[in-house]
């Protein structure tokens, strides 16, 4: 009853956002097509430049960037990727899981763990820097085949807290890269979170490859709590992904993504090949879909989800 509950709850959500976004096309915002890559900047003259390319240093959390100077739109969702780009100075983002529903089999243990939703909520402090905050919902579900046995969990799960920090092409370019510190509040019950203070260094990199196709590497190194003591060990990721825009503001995404986890009793190499599709079906509205496909026996079997993302 409660997994219904909230899933209702996030559908209203993404009602009422939608009208809200309806609301702002209609004050004349510009359109800004979903590119979440490294854009491609026409190359002008010194003496025009000042023109074409107006300095949005001058902006900041209390002076937001006007209207017709945002960037393109872009969002850390649907892929597991993250892309290079700030929110711009003075503006708010949100991006969210509606669903994400993960099914994970480890020998005659299934887990199911839903999250309804998963917001993550940003604010544009500079020109080349962001805040963000993930708080979430989730519900874990688990069964043993073998003892017949079951149980259910519900509750608010761990807050992500981050900072986007722009290195170049934020405004333009064939690349972009990016520095995302975060660390991890343990604010989820145990069974559903461990408990412990985490966190980690995140480094995206784009780049314009020909035919419109955009890649993004992204490292990321994690300290995280072993599973058998209070000590620390590193988890190292690497994401590779390619997108494109494959129709006017619909873009698809393939991408594989691994994690080495270096617990000292638990090593663990987890893979997954993922797809997704985004659609920009209003002014800096976005809503996607997407899979991802577990490649080892330590990865979820699947993962599946839906999400919505806006700017203001």
């Amino acid at each position: 009853m409660r997994g219904f509950l909230f899933i209702a709850s996030a559908a209203v959500f993404s009602f009422a956002v939608i009208l809200s976004s309806a609301a702002l096309a209609e004050t004349g915002e510009p359109a800004v097509t979903d590119q979440p890559v490294a854009k491609k900047t026409p190359k002008v003259s010194a003496k025009k430049a000042s023109k074409t390319k107006p300095d949005k240093n001058q902006y900041w959390l209390l002076n937001p960037v006007p209207l017709d100077q945002l960037r393109a739109f872009s969002t850390d969702r649907p892929p597991k990727a993250n892309v290079p780009y700030t929110v711009d100075a003075g503006h708010f983002q949100y991006e969210t899981d509606l669903v994400n529903f993960t099914h994970q089999v480890a020998g005659s243990v299934h887990t199911d763990t839903l999250l309804a939703p998963n917001p993550t909520f940003k604010v544009g402090v500079s020109n080349n820097v962001d805040v963000e905050i993930n708080p979430s919902f989730a519900g874990v579900h688990s069964f043993d085949t073998a003892a017949a046995t079951s149980s259910t969990l519900w509750g608010i799960g761990d807050t992500f807290l981050r900072s986007k920090i722009n290195l170049w092409g934020n405004d333009g370019g064939d690349t972009a890269a990016a520095l995302i510190p975060y660390v991890k509040a343990p604010t989820a019950p145990l069974g559903i979170g461990n408990g412990a203070v985490e966190g980690g260094l995140i480094g995206p990199l784009a780049v314009n490859l020909p035919n419109s196709l955009v890649l993004l590497l992204v490292p990321e190194v994690d300290v995280l709590k072993d599973s058998a003591d209070d000590g620390r060990h590193g988890s190292y990721v690497l994401d590779v992904n390619l997108s494109r825009e494959v129709i006017k503001n619909v873009t698809a995404y393939v991408e594989l993504w691994s994690d080495y986890n270096a617990d000292p009793t638990q090593k663990a190499t987890l893979m997954s090949a993922d797809v997704a599709v985004a659609w920009v079906f209003l002014p800096n509205v976005q809503v996607d879909f997407g899979a991802n496909i577990g490649l080892t026996s330590a990865t979820p079997a699947i993962q599946l989800f839906a999400g919505l993302s806006q700017r203001f």
